[in-house]
């Protein structure tokens, strides 16, 4: 009688010890990578190229359809080169904090006020990872333009300066330019605007502001912007002519958001508000960062997630995350629920451009690190660094294992690659996991889980998607 006890106990108990397993995250359950080991960058600085497929040279914002393709550049090719690849990520982590902070307070701001997404942006902060080079004005000049998921309003500076900002080259100068057209305050362009007055020339006025205090304020006008030998005219910008705070080096901002005065939206007809990017792995300089206007930005090897309406922030790209695995298993805690956008607009996940370092809201960061730390027991642990509080020393080795990582859309798995979780912080070989907890409840994905990957933005279909194989 007991050894026939025992041989129905046995399966019992082999159960227990696999439920164990499962629930403690033993490394031999997990899935895992190479990881080929690089070290910080210097910053270099590449010819600006642009590639155009339009048939017209040509065009109004609001009529036909075209392809327009341009090179992004990193802002570090804008640094000075006498900085060193530690201070200049240094700096990178301190602007990405600010960043982070101020994309949060917009959030908090919108839902008590309900003013909508144009009077936001994160470029104060050190928004606008990467940019281009884009002409304004006819004859057009040429200008570097921060590109931004994070905002709408398209602006630059303008002479005459009442305070400008330093910025690499010239200041534009719309009196030099045949299609600059002031918009007049009342019409309906001008009323687009969240934050506009009025001149005494019945000109529109326009403000953006940060959360830093930092501004810009200046005439609301239409002008013609050329890519190479592609012209769009008519599109709305802000000429600033007070431009105060903490901006640096480029002359403007590109707004790429879900607003009405974005780029995407105002030339809507003529791209099909439709575009996509691919951010080069900063680390591999043989791979370019690229961005699509049009059609062709759809990549055909995409999946796509349904983007999430926030009705008291219409800028943000907000998509719907329900959960995380680490090694092919599935975090314990991280649910929907943890980041669901409620009526109230609180909570939420959104895709930004300009952020480096993904935010996780606390709870769901926590249990994603702790799994993560349980899959590498058998790598060095180096101290905290800035905001990351699992690094590794892996000075001395050139490949490592690590466990896969996977973020869970609605609709769509994305892999990551290990490159885009596992960064090196210094050039003596500590690696740091490139996630960080916020005690807001947005949560942020970041551009370094972004690199590699064609991010597909299609507001007509109101949807976003994610290539792997889409950069080529």
């Amino acid at each position: 009688m007991k050894a026939k006890t025992g041989h129905l106990l046995l399966p019992f108990f082999f159960l227990l010890i696999l439920c164990f397993s499962a629930d403690s995250g033993l490394a031999v359950s997990l899935e895992y990578e190479t990881l080929v080991l690089g070290s910080l960058p210097l910053p270099q600085r590449h010819p600006l190229s642009w590639t155009t497929t339009d048939s017209e040279s040509e065009l109004d914002s609001g009529s036909g359809t075209a392809t327009l393709s341009l090179q992004l550049h990193h802002r570090d090719s804008l640094s000075s080169f006498n900085a060193t690849p530690e201070s200049l990520f240094g700096l990178r982590l301190q602007n990405d904090a600010a960043r982070a902070n101020s994309l949060m307070a917009a959030v908090r701001r919108n839902r008590t006020s309900g003013f909508s997404s144009s009077v936001i942006s994160g470029l104060g902060q050190g928004s606008g990872e990467y940019f281009t080079r884009i002409g304004v004005g006819t004859p057009p000049k040429f200008f570097y333009m921060v590109l931004d998921t994070g905002s709408d309003v398209v602006w630059m500076q303008c002479r005459p300066c009442k305070k400008c900002y330093p910025q690499t080259g010239p200041i534009f100068d719309p009196t030099k330019s045949a299609s600059f057209s002031a918009v007049p305050c009342g019409s309906p362009l001008c009323r687009r605007l969240d934050s506009r007055g009025c001149s005494r020339r019945r000109v529109c006025l326009y403000q953006v502001s940060y959360g830093d205090g930092s501004f810009t304020v200046g005439e609301f006008a239409t002008e013609t912007l050329t890519f190479r030998t592609s012209r769009v005219k008519n599109v709305a910008l802000g000429c600033g002519h007070d431009n105060e705070g903490l901006f640096v080096g480029a002359a403007g901002l590109l707004g790429l958001g879900r607003g009405r005065l974005s780029f995407p939206v105002q030339t809507g007809r003529r791209f099909g508000r439709k575009f996509s990017y691919c951010l080069g792995d900063r680390l591999a300089s043989s791979r370019p960062s690229s961005i699509i206007f049009g059609q062709s930005a759809v990549s055909r090897t995409a999946v796509f997630t349904p983007l999430v309406t926030n009705q008291k922030l219409d800028t943000f790209y907000y998509v719907g995350l329900t959960g995380i695995s680490v090694g092919g298993i599935r975090v314990r805690g991280i649910t929907a629920s943890l980041f669901k956008l409620d009526n109230a607009g609180n909570g939420g996940v959104i895709i930004d451009s300009g952020t480096s370092v993904t935010r996780l809201t606390q709870p769901a960061y926590v249990a994603l690190r702790d799994a993560f730390r349980a899959g590498t027991t058998r790598l060095k642990r180096a101290p905290d660094f800035s905001l990351f509080d699992t690094c590794f020393d892996l000075s001395g080795k050139t490949v490592v294992k690590v466990p896969t990582v996977s973020l869970h859309f609605v609709g769509a798995n994305l892999a990551l690659p290990a490159s885009n979780y596992l960064i090196p912080v210094d050039s003596k070989g500590t690696f740091c996991f490139a996630f960080a907890g916020t005690m807001s409840g947005l949560s942020i994905i970041g551009n370094i889980q972004q690199q590699g990957i064609r991010v597909v933005y299609d507001l007509a279909g109101s949807r976003v998607g994610f290539s792997p194989r889409g950069c080529n």
